[in-house]
């Protein structure tokens, strides 16, 4: 019997961060599960997306991506009155800038969520395995 492990990856610079992004590639977002919380200065969303980690699987996993110390969220292209569409993400990217940095959130049909950020602390946690 193989025992299945629940993975954390924490980012904490631009290299750690494309794990991430590599990790997320391809996975599904509903628009209800995108919650930014100014006053924590967190935001975080539940994607549902394949093991990339594992060779050749298409193991679905829900995980959780939380992205702390965020000043600032705008979104474009996106509907957020629809709450039940899904959004595909492409890629996670970060610029340096004078004031800290810009996490670029990029979507399918040319969605993209940009959030300002003191630093870099982004953490992908998975919540449970799919086939469980």
């Amino acid at each position: 019997m193989t025992k299945k492990y629940l993975k954390k990856i924490i980012a904490q610079s631009p290299q750690d961060l494309q794990v991430i992004s590599a990790c997320c590639e391809g996975g599904k977002i509903k628009i209800d599960e995108i919650k930014y919380l100014p006053n924590n200065k967190i935001f975080l969303f539940l994607i549902k997306r394949i093991a990339r980690e594992k060779e050749n699987s298409r193991e679905l996993v829900k995980s959780i991506v939380k992205f702390e110390y965020i000043e600032k969220s705008k979104s474009k292209n996106i509907d957020h009155r629809n709450a039940e569409s899904l959004l595909e993400l492409v890629a996670i990217n970060l610029f340096k800038n004078d004031k800290g940095y810009e996490i670029t959130l990029l979507f399918s049909d040319n969605g993209i969520i940009t959030l300002t950020a003191e630093i870099v602390e982004v953490v992908l946690e998975d919540q449970n395995l799919k086939n469980d």
